[in-house]
């Protein structure tokens, strides 16, 4: 009997219930993870026919068994069908990708919770607000809340540290609550970061109101200064709500998804509406090219929220979906919010409109993408012909040395893969076995290291690269040949050679080099490499000497020992350091009024033998 014979013998034996089916490769992989509301009838169409997409052909061809679980009903089915996918991570189920690492900002799921800007999304019961287009739109945010609530911007975690330091000087500036004094219960403290939280949502409407009367207040009662400082929190609010583009009623809230999938792109697109206001729009591409299914979609959807998304009031489809996927997912998203959440397909009026722009916002990233991508494969084969490779690389590795002294040196490596440089996969390399600045043997260590994990599991180190480039002349070349050797490796090896004015002129096989100084897309795409290596060696070599420097002029001073110091500095930077008076050095964990007196009178002694 055939492998298909037998899996479809299996799936016709399959309840007509709701249930997860989860496909398995011959090593017992899980591969793909799917739901139903009628199990033999979605598991055994798998198995008949061959009227399938590129994508689902490629699936089946290679499921050698199949597990399934019965549900109750179809939200039990969509609830365990997320949760299987975030354990198994299937290489073919479609999972939402920011099309780039968009910072969001999160709120932690605390007694007394931390708002702070992240670039990485978790289902860890926090709540996300964005993504920002970026970073300074997402700082931007967060200060306005942080200053407008008062909430605490330093790094002491609460209620761990309540009383044990006095409160710092944000607290007689009125821009901060002070929950370290011990007089904020953790309800105070939720409700002023839920009231955060609706302003991060797009609803500043209601704290706008709320300022307003109690800046009102404040001046009847003759506080001018806490008057002063509301209507500053009030201007903040204002200046964040001016950029929000309206496009609805003010009583509006709603999230719109589109899809477009056109010559092997495949994306969806976000947009949010809060109080008629577009504050925010995104774009996911999607992990597979072939057209997504309406049931697909609702999985897709349920899983952006499942991870800590603000949920709306109502939710708009600017794609074709069945009247059971609706239904499907309006319960799940009202299960989800612990409200009533709508999901529709408007056919006219400001949601249709609403729909045709996030679809328009869709064709737009995935003709992006696609003109990206055609420039990168151009790149790359033309790379492939000039290097004579015998086809063109999909990982590439760049290496780089840097140090300051004989002292943190450290060798970086940067990652292109995919058609773009892959930062989860950088990796630096603390220089141990040389004595002092040597190049030569920083490279081979690195390289050594580096290259011991392939094949060995260990995620991304475990790949083989296609390509290898380092930073330098025919005698790095020589190196990293040697180490290939050393460990019956062929990869293909060259060095990137600067001018006079340490500009990429060459690539080099060890004895030949081959000039790119003519070709300025390739010149472009190998610069930016060395460059990008070169980048992140120095941050993180700079990073460790600037530590070092700080850590050993603080225990400079009397009574300073690297306990103190790494509090100091962990409390605040070294140039706030060096003009902190002593009641601001004393607010910091550890640092007494005497270590404090030392510290103020140590850098003004500084200060006046400078003048």
């Amino acid at each position: 009997m055939s492998a298909i014979a037998r899996l479809r013998d299996k799936a016709n034996s399959l309840p007509t219930v709701p249930g997860v089916y989860i496909m398995k490769d011959a090593s017992a992989n899980v591969i793909y993870v799917g739901k139903s509301k009628k199990l033999k009838n979605r598991v055994t169409s798998y198995f008949t026919g061959n009227n399938h997409t590129p994508k689902t052909a490629r699936m089946v061809s290679l499921v050698d068994d199949f597990d399934y679980i019965v549900c109750k009903t179809e939200i039990e089915a969509l609830t365990l069908e997320n949760v299987l996918i975030k354990r198994h991570m299937p290489k073919y189920n479609i999972r939402l990708k920011d099309s780039k690492s968009y910072p969001y900002i999160k709120v932690t799921n605390e007694e007394y919770p931390k708002l702070f800007v992240t670039r990485e999304r978790k289902s860890d019961r926090a709540r996300y607000f964005g993504p920002y287009q970026g970073a300074s739109s997402a700082y931007a945010a967060l200060e306005a809340v942080m200053k407008v609530f008062a909430l605490p911007t330093c790094k002491r975690s609460f209620p761990k540290d309540i009383g044990k330091d006095r409160p710092c000087i944000y607290r007689d500036m009125g821009r901060c609550i002070a929950p370290c004094a011990g007089n904020v219960t953790p309800e105070e403290y939720r409700e002023r970061v839920r009231s955060a939280e609706r302003v991060l949502d797009g609803n500043t409407a209601a704290a706008r109101d709320a300022l307003r009367a109690d800046m009102e207040r404040a001046a009847e009662m003759l506080e001018f200064e806490r008057a002063a400082a509301i209507r500053d929190q009030l201007l903040a609010l204002n200046r964040l709500s001016e950029k929000q583009k309206v496009v609805a009623d003010v009583k509006v809230s709603r999230d719109i998804f589109a899809l477009c999938v056109s010559e092997g792109v495949g994306v969806m697109s976000l947009l949010s509406v809060r109080e008629g206001a577009l504050v925010n729009k995104s774009v996911f591409m999607l992990s597979a090219a072939d057209p997504v299914t309406p049931d697909e979609a609702v999985s897709l959807i349920a899983a952006h929220y499942d991870a800590g998304g603000s949920i709306p009031k109502e939710i708009m489809l600017a794609f074709d979906a069945t009247e059971e996927d609706i239904a499907l997912l309006s319960e799940y998203m009202s299960l989800l919010a612990g409200k009533r959440v709508a999901v529709k397909i408007p056919e006219r009026g400001d949601g249709r409109a609403l729909c045709d722009m996030a679809v328009q916002n869709a064709r737009e990233a995935a003709r992006q993408y696609r003109l990206e991508g055609e420039r990168e494969d151009k790149n790359i084969r033309r790379l492939a012909d000039l290097l004579g490779l015998a086809e063109p690389p999909k990982r590439i590795e760049a290496y780089d040395i840097s140090n300051i002294g004989n002292e943190n040196i450290v060798a970086s490596m940067v990652v292109w893969s995919g058609g773009r440089l892959k930062k989860s996969d950088y990796r630096l390399f603390s220089i141990k076995t040389t004595d002092g600045a040597d190049d030569y043997g920083s490279m081979r260590e690195a390289l050594t290291r580096r290259l011991s994990h392939i094949g060995d599991g260990s995620g991304s180190l475990g790949e083989m690269p296609d390509l290898i480039l380092v930073d330098g002349g025919d005698a790095h070349v020589g190196v990293a040949k040697s180490v290939l050797a050393s460990m019956s490796l062929e990869i293909a090896v060259f060095g990137m050679v600067k001018d006079d004015f340490h500009k990429t002129r060459a690539l080099t096989d060890g004895k030949n080099e081959i000039s790119i100084a003519k070709e300025f897309d390739m010149y472009a795409f190998i610069y930016n490499l060395q460059e990008e290596a070169h980048r992140f060696a120095v941050k993180n070599s700079q990073r460790g000497k600037i530590k070092t420097m700080t850590h050993s002029t603080l225990e400079k001073i009397e009574g300073i020992g690297p306990a103190k110091a790494r509090a100091l500095l962990s409390a605040m930077p070294m140039a706030r350091i060096r003009a902190a008076t002593a009641e601001e050095l004393c607010a910091v964990r550890g640092i007494g009024r005497a270590d404090a007196e030392r510290i103020e009178a140590y850098f003004k002694e500084k200060r006046g033998k400078r003048k």
